[in-house]
């Protein structure tokens, strides 16, 4: 793998409409206040400026080179984990396991940087799901064991493997895909986040009758529909420009990767309500927790690996 991946006209095309849509949003956000002053705007005025952090960021790490961003994601890999392990009940006897959960992370993202497909795809399902109870059972205590066991395993499955994936998609053989790997990568995140934003704006325009309120009681079958309408548009419209997909499949690609993602934003609320909480935690401003930013991401992103994977490599 190169060390040092210069961004291409299409990665840099890409990431100036980003910015510039950034820019529409702030304006926007600048000129509410005046013409509706009744209305509070602090939290939409919040989430534009954590967008322009990690937008921004995102952006160095893609100048930086592919290391950093495998190490930028393996980065997020270790905060999701942080976060969700602070949110669940663990046993004391839990706590000597939780540095074996965390060092999964460096070695998931080394089996990224050496394009070991085989390690990476069965390292945390197989390895870790195995030596997670062997380790469990050497501490001796029983009580709880079933729900210890799987919870830390599901925290690692979600934070690390399906976060990985889309590091892993800088790792996929050059020249397949004409526009670059960090071109695959950026059809994910722009269309994964767009998701979340189009299901939002949509379900508050159109929306009243909930899909499943129990869970997600914002969710509506009008932001559901037109949030996947929408991004099976955006997905035909830019597969044939990032990514090696033909138009049908560009189709199916925005279907994956929206209904991808309302499963993985519905799943996270389904744990939230169990633990009774409403954001995962601080750490975005107007976004909640880092879990809170990625949870579509944690669907689209090993579904969308794995499609193209089937069809391209």
């Amino acid at each position: 793998m190169k060390l040092l991946a210069i961004p291409n006209n299409d990665v840099i095309l890409m990431l100036s409409g980003v910015f510039a849509v950034l820019l529409i949003a702030t304006a926007v956000t600048f000129f509410l206040p005046h013409k509706n002053p009744e209305k509070n705007y602090d939290e939409l005025t919040a989430r534009i400026k954590s967008w322009w952090v990690m937008i921004a960021t995102v952006s160095v790490c893609i100048f930086l080179g592919n290391t950093a961003l495998i190490v930028f994601f393996g980065f997020v890999s270790f905060l999701a984990l942080k976060e969700y392990l602070s949110l669940i009940v663990t046993r004391r006897a839990d706590r000597r396991l939780l540095f074996w959960a965390y060092m999964s992370i460096p070695l998931q993202y080394y089996w990224v940087s050496i394009e070991w497909y085989g390690l990476f795809i069965i390292f945390i399902p197989v390895y870790m799901f195995l030596f997670i109870p062997f380790r469990m059972v050497t501490l001796g205590e029983t009580e709880g064991f079933l729900k210890a066991v799987g919870t830390l395993h599901w925290g690692l499955m979600m934070t690390v493997f399906s976060l990985s994936h889309i590091a892993y998609l800088l790792a996929l053989p050059n020249g397949v895909n004409p526009a670059g790997n960090i071109a695959l990568m950026l059809f994910l995140l722009v269309l994964t986040q767009f998701n979340d934003v189009a299901q939002y704006l949509w379900g508050k325009l159109l929306g009243d009758k909930k899909i499943i309120p129990k869970v997600s009681p914002n969710k509506t079958i009008a932001g559901l529909v037109g949030g996947v309408i929408t991004i099976t548009l955006l997905a035909s419209l830019l597969g044939a420009w990032l990514t090696p997909l033909s138009l049908l499949e560009s189709v199916g690609a925005g279907l994956i990767i929206s209904l991808g993602g309302f499963f993985g934003d519905v799943t996270l609320s389904a744990v939230k309500r169990d633990i009774g909480i409403k954001d995962t935690g601080k750490l975005l401003p107007g976004h909640g927790g880092i879990l809170d930013r990625v949870d579509s991401l944690t669907f689209s992103a090993p579904l969308f690996f794995h499609y193209l994977y089937f069809l391209y490599y």
